[in-house]
């Protein structure tokens, strides 16, 4: 498959994003870099007085500068790969993918091996999870943080091999590594706004078009972080849509948003025979904002994690949309009673 055109987002969009948030994450780094001798033993008082177990202040803030170091280095090896493959010239457009695939799979190992070292949580696959060998797959993340995004790399892409086609919002095209690897492989980011649903929906599909064996297309059936306020929209809005059969089965719902139906559908549509992987997680609650890292959130908790393959022959024809709702209603059980059981911070 070749890479997702720049379909709404021209070349003065693109390197008029860029110069500013390139720039914008290295003073970033640099400030924060060149500011450590006063964070750090600040950072570090205020832990001793107030969470000694967990010291998640320093751990917090001496995570986000290794992330914006690895952001800097992402950013100048995609740069090396442009000047040894003259963007895709040398070589030609399959060499080019594998090579920023190839990035990609160190990029997210590196940072998610920093954050389970800093942070101090562990990652547990639940025994007897599937196994997800060998493409095509469509894969479905519950969503709760932009960590998910490592998740699936750490348990699926990189384990595997897979090159996961990734569905993302195009507001995380203001992270460089995203907006430029990102860009270069079959990805698309999706306007949530609603505006060109169609369009947004027919590029989506694209994504499940020529799977090979060591493809996948992975998608956020929820479309946004879970929250109990966009639970109950959600619910209401099911209601005036006149879906009264899957408002029912939302009713239930303690821990995840019912599916949004457009991308998952359409993703179905497009891959027929296709078996769908679905990664169920809990724990990475505590990576959904800041502000729940500054208070210690994931330090030194378990994030546990399930894969369900769901072959094509077990998908309905018929009646999609409640067959998604149903697996959710899996998805939103599992997660219930491990989150229930959750670890306290060590």
């Amino acid at each position: 498959m070749e890479r997702a055109p720049s379909r709404g987002d021209p070349w003065i969009g693109r390197w008029g994003r860029r110069a500013i948030s390139i720039p914008l994450y290295v003073v970033a780094f640099v400030a924060i870099a060149a500011a450590s001798p006063l964070w750090v033993p600040v950072a570090l008082v205020l832990d001793l007085a107030t969470t000694p177990r967990t010291l998640a202040r320093l751990r917090t803030l001496t995570f986000f500068a290794l992330y914006l170091f690895y952001e800097l280095l992402g950013v100048a090896a995609a740069t090396g790969l442009w000047v040894v493959h003259l963007g895709g010239i040398v070589g030609g457009e399959p060499r080019w993918v594998r090579a920023n695939a190839a990035l990609q799979r160190v990029w997210t190992g590196a940072l998610f091996r920093g954050a389970s070292g800093l942070l101090g949580f562990r990652l547990e696959l639940e025994p007897g999870s599937a196994e997800v060998g060998r493409g095509p797959l469509l894969l479905f993340v519950r969503h709760t943080s932009t960590a998910d995004t490592i998740l699936a790399a750490a348990l699926v892409a990189n384990p595997s091999g897979i090159l996961l086609r990734y569905v993302l919002k195009r507001e995380l095209l203001w992270d460089p590594c995203l907006d430029i690897v990102g860009r270069r492989l079959p990805n698309t980011f999706v306007d949530r706004s609603g505006s060109r649903r169609a369009a947004e929906i027919a590029a989506v599909a694209a994504l499940a078009q020529d799977l090979g064996p060591r493809d996948g297309a992975l998608i956020y059936p929820e479309g946004t972080r879970f929250s109990p306020a966009k639970l109950e929209a959600a619910r209401v809005r099911l209601r005036s849509e006149g879906r009264p059969d899957l408002a029912a089965i939302a009713e239930g719902f303690r821990h995840v948003l019912p599916p949004r139906l457009g991308g998952p559908l359409a993703l179905l549509e497009a891959a027929p025979g296709v078996d769908v992987v679905v990664l169920d997680h809990a724990g990475f609650e505590a990576a959904a904002s800041f502000r729940s890292l500054w208070a210690g959130g994931l330090v030194g908790k378990t994030v546990r994690a399930r894969l369900r393959r769901i072959p094509a022959d077990r998908i309905p024809i018929e009646d999609r949309e409640r067959w998604l709702f149903e697996t959710w209603r899996d998805t939103d059980d599992w997660v219930g009673r491990h989150t229930t059981n959750a670890e306290a911070p060590r």
